[in-house]
């Protein structure tokens, strides 16, 4: 099965191409932007499918990181992969950026905690082990998080390891490999259409305060 994989989810903006049947990435692309993931995606595919001598019609599955992580960001991917997948009629998953996170773990067989700095003295954090999760993402103040993260035997990944040692440290922001999406995009059960992973609401909020009242 050939997969698009997309991952907007944080800071990087990636496409690849992946063979699930080879188990090989044929074409990919990956920068770290920050912001403007709407404007650079669509170029991005077409550099991966040009890279694997391939075209739109070529792919039987795509694949996206649905969060959690960046609010903006996981519009982005997701309208993206179901708006497409809609026009190639081919099915659409989900894959959770904890997931992947966990996934890059140097045991992954092994109790891994995956934790994500939501900042706010906030971590979205899920336990996994044999690459399986244990439970479901969640939303944990840092106090809880920190009592999860010292249980003995646990591999910590992810931006919100930083915070077990020093609460004051600055975290790098979290990368989910491409080609880590696109593996589990491809072993991943059909699901319908992925739906973005919030577990908070946006930071950015409207200033109602300065509404106009309709008469």
């Amino acid at each position: 099965m050939i997969v698009l994989a997309i991952d907007t989810a944080g800071v990087d903006c990636a496409a690849a191409v992946f063979d699930s049947d080879t188990g090989t990435i044929l074409g990919r692309v990956s920068e770290t932007i920050g912001r403007g993931h709407a404007e650079r995606l669509m170029a991005m595919i077409d550099v991966a499918l040009d890279e694997a001598k391939l075209t739109l019609a070529d792919l039987q599955r795509i694949g996206v990181t649905v969060g959690p992580g960046s609010f903006t960001g996981i519009r982005v991917g997701v309208a993206s992969a179901r708006g497409l997948a809609l026009a190639l009629g081919v099915e659409c998953v989900g894959v959770s950026t904890l997931e992947v996170l966990a996934q890059t773990a140097s045991e992954p067989e092994k109790p891994v905690l995956a934790a994500i700095n939501a900042h706010r003295d906030q971590v979205y954090a899920q336990s996994f082990e044999h690459s399986a999760p244990q439970g479901e993402p969640l939303l944990l103040e840092l106090d809880d998080y920190l009592a999860r993260a010292v249980v003995p035997g646990i591999t910590l990944v992810g931006s919100a390891a930083a915070l077990v040692a020093d609460r004051e440290v600055e975290t790098a922001p979290d990368h989910y490999p491409i080609e880590i999406v696109a593996r589990i995009s491809g072993m991943a059960k059909a699901q319908g259409k992925p739906k973005p992973l919030y577990l908070r609401g946006p930071d950015a909020k409207p200033q109602t305060g300065f509404a106009v009242s309709r008469a």
